[in-house]
């Protein structure tokens, strides 16, 4: 949200300006209200209904609602058969927990490169990181951006690779005019509050398999059949029978109730969050050493957030550059992070791909604020002090 400085910093009256914030309202907290009242806030009929809504919206056959984008992420690639001895190609640019759902399994990550323009891992990124033993490949809709999937499709499906599409951000993108995760075997999507649509946490998995859709819920469910909803409302209550070890990853009414209120306020927030963010590319045009993140040619973006790269002949680093929008009160986030530096990879066997855009993008970028009550003036204050940055000024 927009808030007092608490540093004040320059004149008075100043608002600090968020990075992100969600779009909620009334409308959830009503529809929080139903559910509390109806005494059922477990995973329930809402979820069931959230399920159905979020599938027809993305067009897929099957959804799976779930605690989390990450553990939407762990029972794709367990409903997919992957474990110990497998390796599974990710990019090391993104949130960490695309690699962590592959470690998680037992899996070997082995990372690749991304492209410039997108940030996304492409078909020639991911030949290039392939061994024998991979069994999946995730590709992840970098910030909403979408993945050329058909090109890392033609090179996968005939080897007996998975693709899953990691599309955490990638509620309301388009690619090659379909909704993102159209054209996957296994899509994932995470509705933490950061995120375009959001329940606070949660996520989803989509696929047009059956089979598959029915052991992740099975799975989701700590491997038992029998759901929350029919346990405790059966007059005599049924045997559990647990085939198998499974898990906690259950999504609660309460949050599908804000979800479908969400989906609801989709396209408005979609077209506002395009218009921003386009007033930013034009804004930004001409500004030497500074690229604002654009549509690839194949799809369209949400823009559930905005990065720029920041280069010669700007003056300022990247972190100079973050410490000017903070001393104007306005709040930016350094782009996202290089899984393949962090400590909790550090000592492990992940692959020997180059990786060299990977660390350019991560060193360099910035996320601009983006969000759907953003006004113009808000917006003014940020190209002026990212244009004053590109001149050297520095406070």
């Amino acid at each position: 949200m927009i808030s007092p400085v608490a540093d004040a910093p320059a004149e008075a009256g100043l608002t600090r300006i968020d990075v992100t914030r969600p779009w909620l309202g009334a409308e959830e907290t009503a529809a929080m209200a139903e559910v509390i009242a109806a005494g059922w806030i477990a995973q329930g009929p809402r979820v069931a209904e959230f399920e159905r809504e979020f599938a027809e919206a993305v067009h897929g056959v099957h959804a799976i609602a779930t605690s989390s984008g990450a553990t939407a992420l762990h029972l794709a690639l367990v409903v997919a058969g992957v474990g110990r001895g497998d390796d599974v190609v990710v990019p090391s640019l993104g949130f960490i927990a695309t690699a962590h759902a592959a470690s998680h399994v037992g899996a070997r990550v082995v990372f690749a490169d991304v492209e410039l323009a997108t940030g996304c891992v492409t078909a020639a990124t991911i030949a290039r990181a392939l061994t024998p033993r991979t069994r999946a490949v995730i590709a992840v809709d970098q910030g909403g951006v979408p993945v050329d999937l058909a090109p890392i499709r033609a090179l996968c499906d005939p080897r007996g690779i998975v693709v899953i599409e990691d599309a955490a951000s990638g509620v309301g993108s388009t690619y090659r005019g379909e909704p993102l995760g159209a054209g996957a075997e296994l899509a994932t999507w995470s509705f933490r509050q950061g995120e375009i649509l959001t329940t606070g946490e949660g996520g989803m998995l989509t696929t047009g398999r059956a089979d598959w859709a029915e052991h992740a819920r099975i799975l989701r469910q700590h491997g038992s059949a029998l759901s929350d909803a029919e346990r405790e409302t059966a007059r005599i209550p049924p045997h559990e029978i647990h085939d198998e070890i499974g898990f906690g990853f259950r999504m609660t009414d309460l949050q599908a109730a804000i979800g479908l209120v969400q989906l609801g306020r989709l396209p408005a927030i979609v077209a506002r969050r395009r218009a921003a963010a386009a007033r930013y590319r034009v804004a930004l045009a001409d500004v030497p050493g500074i690229r604002v993140v654009a549509d690839p040619p194949y799809g369209q973006s949400a823009f559930p957030s905005l990065w720029i790269e920041i280069g010669p002949p700007c003056p300022l680093n990247r972190e100079e550059l973050l410490a000017l929008l903070a001393e104007r009160g306005i709040s930016a986030r350094r782009g996202s992070v290089a899984a393949h530096r962090q400590p909790a990879y550090a000592f492990r066997d992940t692959g020997s791909a180059s990786l060299a855009v990977t660390d350019r993008l991560a060193d360099r970028t910035v996320i601009l604020p983006l969000f759907h009550e953003l006004t113009s003036a808000d917006q003014d204050r940020v190209i002026a002090a990212v244009r004053d940055g590109a001149i050297g000024i520095r406070s």
